[in-house]
């Protein structure tokens, strides 16, 4: 067995960019895969170019998993990139700090108070801003009624957030920028927006509001690179290469990106010697990144689910699956775009059929089918009310959701397969609850679709919620290949 990866055993030159300095500068919330293989390898690559006290304190949520493993290799760990016949593996040594915030809630509220921290950056996922169906913070939501009870000992990633800013505000009033890095529209308003709604919630004094309308950023950012889960041959990939066993490495590929607006209170690493784009135009490249990679992908991902197929290269290898891809990108998505100035578009479309092709990193489709939910309302809602308030009907729109009813919430007597049994749905029970007693297939989806699930920008056409229905009817009846084809030609199965 080989040594354990620590400081003792760190091979020579396999460290990306440069080791932080003692004091950490960021608190990161949500210490998972992505993060790892993203902000962490940013920040390790800007310190190479310009030191600064730029270390990570990272939050885990609830699994001590990854921070137990991480502590016993002295905070590192390792990212191995891949791609078809290649594969490289280097070491991170950012991460200054480690918590898990279920159990060290007051630790995490004192890291983000700390007047050495000056950003607090986030990778919650779509469902941990609480979103509410009609939008705004959904204070229904139990988690967070029992946040807003007790907000001292809140325990969510948001209500942990507000509790440490309230905390610095007490302590320091010292400025801060919260930097979101998940996979949402304008990320940075929803999380002031978000933090603000909660203080109100809370009744916080109008002076921690005005602190945090004046003191506190919240830049808006998009984030891109595929990271799938860690498996047994990761780890054994990362021993093959560097001779260290490393029990926590994070697959990528090699592409990654990172769009940031400038708009940061107490300065940041120099994240764009490490490739980042600063820029104003963020907002346009996050609707080209939400509509064509991550709204192609959840279709890629339950069309795969439901055609038997566990990983997104074998799911994009199926014609038919291609096909309804193109078509979502030009037809339904591309039309919706105001694209970055000079941007390439086409060359983008090309890039992200080899990334999902990537048979090096193969991707589960279970696992960017899960949460669809969350992810469609970002993804589908406002393109699908842009093509309907034109008159024309987004086919692949409406088969991305009939797909997505049929792999997390199947109409009875429809089996989706082996893999749609690794999906994991959270509205799963207001769905459940909503298509009780209904009259086959067709009453089935429709009933999801005027269940509140998903905006009602989109459901509230009548004329798409119906034509999700026939395709939820073609592919409990004929199977998911028919209902690809009836998308492809516009046609429904009367007309056959």
């Amino acid at each position: 067995m080989a040594a354990a990866l620590s400081r003792q055993t760190l091979p020579t030159g396999s460290l990306v960019g440069a080791s932080a300095p003692p004091t950490p500068g960021i608190v990161h919330l949500g210490l998972g895969q992505f993060h790892r293989a993203h902000a962490a390898v940013y920040t390790a690559l800007a310190m190479a170019a310009e030191t600064g006290d730029w270390g990570i304190v990272g939050v885990a949520n609830r699994s001590p998993r990854v921070i137990d493993a991480m502590r016993a290799q002295d905070n590192l760990y390792s990212v191995l990139e891949l791609a078809p016949g290649t594969e490289h593996a280097s070491v991170v040594d950012v991460h200054r700090g480690l918590l898990v915030a279920s159990d060290q809630g007051d630790d995490v509220t004192e890291a983000i108070a700390a007047p050495s921290t000056k950003i607090v950056t986030l990778t919650i996922t779509e469902g941990g801003y609480h979103t509410s169906p009609a939008g705004g913070l959904d204070i229904a939501d139990p988690a967070i009624a029992a946040d807003l009870a007790a907000p001292d000992n809140a325990k969510t990633p948001l209500g942990l957030l507000v509790r440490g800013l309230v905390a610095r505000w007490r302590q320091n009033s010292q400025p801060l920028s919260v930097l979101s890095c998940d996979n949402m529209l304008a990320a940075g308003h929803t999380t002031h927006d978000r933090v603000i709604q909660f203080l109100q919630a809370g009744d916080a004094p109008s002076e921690v509001l005005d602190w945090v309308e004046t003191s506190v950023t919240f830049p808006n950012a998009m984030v891109d690179r595929i990271v799938p889960g860690t498996t047994d041959v990761t780890r054994d990939a990362v021993q093959r290469i560097l001779g260290v066993r490393d029990e926590v490495p994070v697959p990528a590929e090699k592409f990654t990106m990172w769009v940031l607006e400038d708009a940061f209170a107490a300065g940041r690493p120099a994240w764009e010697k490490a490739g980042a784009i600063f820029t104003d135009e963020v907002n346009k490249y996050e609707f080209v990144k939400l509509r064509l990679l991550n709204g192609g992908y959840s279709l890629l991902a339950n069309l795969g689910v439901l055609s038997g197929e566990a990983t997104n290269p074998g799911a994009i290898a199926i014609d038919y699956i291609a096909e309804c891809l193109r078509a979502a990108q030009v037809n339904e998505y591309l039309p919706t775009l105001d694209l970055p100035h000079g941007f390439d578009v086409t060359d983008y479309m090309d890039d992200l059929f080899e990334r999902w092709a990537n048979t090096a990193l193969n991707d589960a489709t279970w696992r960017v089918a899960t949460d669809s939910s969350l992810k469609l309302a970002q993804r589908i809602v406002v393109p699908g009310d842009f093509h309907m308030q034109r008159g024309v009907m987004p086919q692949q729109l409406a088969l991305t959701a009939a797909a997505w009813i049929c792999v997390s919430c199947p109409p009875p007597g429809f089996d989706p397969g082996p893999v749609a049994q690794r999906v994991v749905e959270p509205k799963l029970a207001a769905m459940q609850a909503a298509v009780a007693g209904a009259g086959g297939p067709r009453d089935h989806a429709l009933r999801v679709m005027r269940a509140g699930i998903l905006p009602d920008l989109l459901t509230r056409w009548d004329a798409f919620d119906e034509r999700v229905a026939d395709f939820v009817e073609t592919i409990a009846k004929d199977g998911v290949e028919a209902a690809a084809r009836e998308a492809l030609t516009g046609r429904t199965a009367a007309d056959n």
